[in-house]
């Protein structure tokens, strides 16, 4: 009996140590595997820190880019119209003091004088288109509503396209106005190159803090996930529009028109 039961301590003792050692290594699988969680979590929000840290610098060079590119644009515009223009003006007073002393008696020379004269009035006017598209005028003398008004004016009637407006006034930033006039100047251009269409649609309004913007077409649309030659003018636009806080939104399909649609923050009446 004794012995009987030396041999069940001895095994209760075993099954004891054997359990023991169970919840043990139990454990030290638990520990591991919180600190394997606890690691992965660590590198994990590194990542994400080291993604938004990059996100924001990219950001910001995209929007240096851009303030980059607009200075340029307005030196360029500042050099067309002060050097470039008093060329022009001085040549057309020199054409008129010429044709003023040229006898009518010499019709062969007043009708190249005239000719040169329509010429200098057609370079004078190219000149100034291309000035207001470096640096639009009318956003800075008019406000934004009229300036997207002349802008797709001036569209429409070079696109034989029909322009719908629903322009509402909004306050936002000068560098954010420009950012909607260019979005607007940017999907006019995609308009002419691409979407065949026969009626624009352009909006503008103020909607939960921020101003809406959008242009729809009725055109032949495209498949967004293809790639094309207007989607690096769209992706610059949508650095653009993030750079400045905002989100932008390209929705098309092959038939069926496209709408680009953008919010940008509002200026603080303060």
């Amino acid at each position: 009996m004794a012995a009987w039961l030396n041999k069940y301590a001895a095994a209760a003792l075993v099954a004891a140590l054997a359990l023991l050692a169970l919840v043990a290594f139990r454990r030290q699988r638990l520990a591991a595997s919180a600190q394997r969680s606890a690691d992965l979590g660590r590198a994990q929000a590194g990542l994400l820190a080291q993604v938004e840290s990059r996100t924001q610098e990219f950001a910001e060079l995209a929007r240096h880019l851009q303030t980059a590119r607009e200075d340029e644009r307005s030196r360029l515009a500042r050099a067309l119209h002060d050097e470039l223009g008093s060329l022009l003006t001085a040549a057309k007073l020199d054409v008129a003091r010429i044709k003023a002393r040229v006898s009518a008696t010499t019709p062969e020379a007043l009708e190249r004088l005239a000719h040169l004269n329509e010429t200098l009035n057609s370079v004078i006017a190219l000149t100034r288109r291309i000035t207001e598209d470096l640096r639009p005028s009318s956003l800075g003398n008019l406000g934004l509503v009229p300036a997207l008004e002349i802008l797709a004016r001036d569209f429409a009637a070079g696109a034989n396209v029909r322009i719908e407006l629903d322009l509402q006034p909004v306050t936002l930033s000068p560098q954010n106005e420009l950012t909607v006039f260019r979005l607007v100047q940017e999907a006019l251009n995609n308009v002419a190159k691409y979407a065949h269409a026969k009626t624009v649609r352009i909006t503008l309004a103020p909607a939960d803090g921020n101003a809406a913007v959008s242009v729809a077409d009725d055109g032949v649309g495209f498949d967004t996930d293809a790639t094309r030659g207007a989607s690096f003018g769209l992706l610059g636009m949508r650095y653009r529009v993030e750079g400045e806080g905002g989100h932008l939104v390209v929705a098309s399909r092959p038939g069926a028109g496209t709408r680009l649609s953008a919010t940008l923050p509002l200026q603080d009446a303060a």
